[in-house]
């Protein structure tokens, strides 16, 4: 087994730093329930669901985050068509095979995001396939059109025609051309693209585009997932939050033309939160995480590190210090009974005494040299009986056994290809079980059987829309609670772990919502649940949403 190199190093995280947030465990403040401080309780037993497991299961093939089902369309770029970056038209392309009466009744409003698929000619002159994703946001009323964020310059969305082009660059960036085809089901546009990237053509294929409306047929909610209200945060971009004390801890990410920073509600009455304060650092904002220990709150910032703010007056948080960083600030935070554990954006996992809550002191250093190897980097943590379990980005997710400080040693990982961003473990049938995330378009749920380190296996996954990504989740029992960006909140039966089934949702996002954005990282980001009957979820665009627990 590999021993992780305890000595710092220096590793500039590859992922952009904001848009991506912090784990979710339970929120009793001491012992953190979830966090794996508690008796073991098998969440496999018969009395824990309709479905209870006996343990058995068949090894899946893991496939990746992008199932290939070919090309989407049956339109192509014209032969012998060398793409004018300048001047992306429908002419380009051949569009004979298209539905042009489908397309009429598209609606000439929406936000979508876009999976697209490419083939290239390999190096041994076989294919290769190539995915990736943008959104696109369109209005009816005259507002602003986007592509990837950029502004659409050209459009034709009437008369049986859909095609919109983003301005080519004026920078080294990537601008995009949509020509649409067919329509599949509602809500589902599926044609074909042209990429530029600084000005020149870079490549074509096909796409298929989902409306981020609620999936047809659902309603706002089931379940018994019960809205109680709604506060707006004016801070930034929100991003995760921590409940205690009756109050509500809201920290944002930066966003163009509003910095992040922290605000407090006052929620001793849930139906009514009242705001108490905020609080933005210049030039220091962009806060991503939070978790709270008895007076204690720790902020995950990515210029500070991890900020130690003093709540003993919880509606007035006192600054105390920021605990040393590297250079790229801290992304994340977990406390796990006397222990809290930040990923440090340089590929570092920092431990700290945190017995006196107001005073951490550094315990160790944690760097998993064969992690940075492979490209990736600590974004998230769970602890578990005696055991961190780590996302490692690209790098997958591995397991450490922490239970001793002077002698960390990796145990083993799991490598999937994708971003491992997320997770939370459990105890069912008698055996260990991950349940882990990643993160971006496409991403999902996997579960691992994590009970050999050194031999995990997938067992289950569940997935939603082929072009949303997954977020943060919590596990209770046989519960697994999961913000999934533009699918809001969605409740899993994890009785059975290799079968999970979906019981209850709530749908946050709104496309009429003040700002929304074609961006991926938009809806659900993270939620809380401190057993007080009530369920804490931030959203991007409407800020703090408190649910009845059902």
């Amino acid at each position: 087994m590999a021993s992780p190199s305890l000595s710092p190093r220096v590793w500039l995280f590859a992922c952009a730093l904001a848009l991506v947030t912090l784990a979710g465990c339970d929120d009793t403040p001491a012992p953190v329930v979830d966090a794996g401080t508690s008796p073991v309780e098998d969440s496999g037993t018969v009395d824990a669901g309709p479905e209870p497991w006996d343990g058995g299961y068949t090894v899946l093939e893991e496939r990746g985050d992008w199932l290939d089902r070919g090309p989407h369309a049956p339109c192509t770029l014209n032969p012998g068509t060398t793409p004018s970056c300048d001047d992306l038209t429908p002419s380009m392309f051949d569009l004979s095979s298209c539905d042009a009466d489908a397309l009429a009744s598209v609606e000439p409003h929406g936000i979508y995001q876009a999976g697209m698929r490419a083939e290239t000619v390999a190096q041994d002159g076989g294919t290769t396939v190539l995915f990736s994703a943008v959104g696109f946001m369109l209005h009816s009323d005259g507002g602003a059109d986007t592509l990837a964020t950029r502004p659409v310059v050209t459009r034709h969305t009437d008369g049986g025609t859909f095609f919109i082009a983003s301005r080519p660059p004026s920078t080294p960036s990537t601008n995009f051309a949509f020509a649409g085809c067919k329509t599949p089901s509602p809500g589902v546009i599926t044609g074909c693209f042209i990429r530029c990237v600084s000005g020149r053509f870079s490549r074509t294929g096909t796409f298929e585009a989902h409306r981020m409306a609620w999936p047809p047929g659902e309603a706002e909610s089931s379940g018994g997932l019960v809205l109680r209200s709604e506060s707006r945060v004016e801070l930034g971009q929100p991003a995760d939050i921590y409940v205690t004390k009756d109050h509500a801890y809201v920290v944002s990410l930066d966003r163009p033309g509003r910095a992040g920073g922290l605000t407090v509600f006052d929620v001793s009455d849930r139906s009514h939160p009242v705001f108490k304060t905020s609080i933005s650092i210049p030039g220091d904002s962009n806060w991503n995480g939070a978790w709270a220990l008895g007076d204690a709150l720790y902020v995950a910032s990515d210029v500070s590190g991890t900020i130690v703010y003093d709540i003993s007056r919880p509606a007035e948080p006192a600054f105390l210090r920021a605990l040393p960083s590297g250079q790229y600030g801290v992304h994340t935070v977990l406390v796990d009974g006397d222990r809290l554990y930040a990923a440090d954006n340089e590929g570092l996992t920092r431990v700290y005494d945190v017995s006196r809550p107001l005073d951490p002191v550094l315990r160790q250093t944690i760097s998993l040299d064969s992690v940075l190897a492979a490209g990736g980097s600590p974004h998230d943590h769970f602890a578990y009986q005696g055991r961190l379990y780590i996302n490692n980005t690209y790098a997958g997710f591995s397991i450490v056994d922490v239970s001793n400080l002077d002698d960390v040693r990796h145990l083993g990982q799991y490598v999937h290809g994708s971003y491992s961003h997320h997770s939370a473990v459990g105890t069912f049938a008698g055996r260990t079980i991950a349940f882990e995330g990643g993160e971006f378009a496409a991403s999902h749920l996997r579960v691992l059987d994590v009970t050999d380190p050194a031999h995990i296996v997938k067992i289950g996954e569940h997935r939603k829309r082929p072009v949303s990504s997954i977020h943060n989740m919590i596990l209770r029992g046989d519960r697994l609670y999961i913000a999934w960006y533009q699918e809001g909140l969605r409740v899993l039966d994890v009785s059975n772990p290799t079968k999970p089934r979906e019981v209850a949702h709530f749908n946050t996002f709104r496309e009429s919502d003040p700002g929304r954005s074609d961006g991926i990282f938009v809806g659900a980001y993270g939620i809380r649940i401190p057993g007080d009957d009530f369920l804490y979820v931030v959203e991007s665009a409407r800020g703090l949403l408190i649910l009845d627990e059902p």
